[in-house]
């Protein structure tokens, strides 16, 4: 049995460049050009090229590209106060013309992440507004059961609207407002 790690003296290769022994030999495939359009494998020497590596076509990093603008989650600007008071205000009052739910959950959306006082009130509308619907539509199946006497319930709307109309003057005035019947679905 023969020991393979000794080498005879005069073949000992040595890598280190400081030594001025021979060069490593180059990895296989080194100098040919790489494929058209594939992938064309690590840069000389294995390391990253400066600045990293470019990104496959067609891939936009999450967050958008920081070369056009992007790089942020959010590449809108927040809302001025005024803005916010404003929409805020717009989504306890637009549903008493009839759009219910809709107009809250719609700013709740458009608007979301670009200013936490119009965010919270969003939502707070959005919740009370659900809440009227569940609210409506129990009071129809008890109207259905009741032959018609449980529309008399229907007067419990007189209150919410005072509470939409309350809600929307207090957040035209930069304050928080919470609905004192509300179930919140949405947090």
């Amino acid at each position: 049995m023969s020991d393979m790690s000794t080498n005879p003296p005069d073949e000992q290769p040595t890598w280190s460049g400081d030594q001025g022994g021979p060069t490593p030999p180059p990895p296989p495939g080194a100098g040919a050009q790489p494929p058209a359009g594939g992938y064309a494998g690590p840069p000389q020497g294995g390391y990253p090229p400066q600045g990293g590596y470019p990104s496959p076509p067609g891939y936009a990093p999450p967050g958008g590209n920081p070369a056009y603008g992007g790089g942020g989650y959010s590449t809108q600007p927040a809302l001025s106060d005024s803005d916010q008071r404003m929409w805020a205000t717009l989504s306890h009052i637009l549903p008493i013309i009839g759009l219910s739910f809709l107009v809250p959950l719609v700013v709740w959306l458009v608007f979301k992440g670009r200013g936490q006082y119009l965010e919270e009130h969003a939502k707070e509308a959005l919740n009370f507004q659900i809440t009227l619907v569940i609210a409506a539509i129990a009071i129809s199946i008890i109207s259905v059961i009741t032959l018609g006497l449980g529309t008399i319930l229907y007067l419990a709307f007189i209150p919410a609207l005072v509470f939409m109309i309350l809600a929307a003057v207090t957040a035209n005035r930069g304050e928080m407002y919470r609905y004192p019947v509300n179930i919140r679905i949405i947090n």
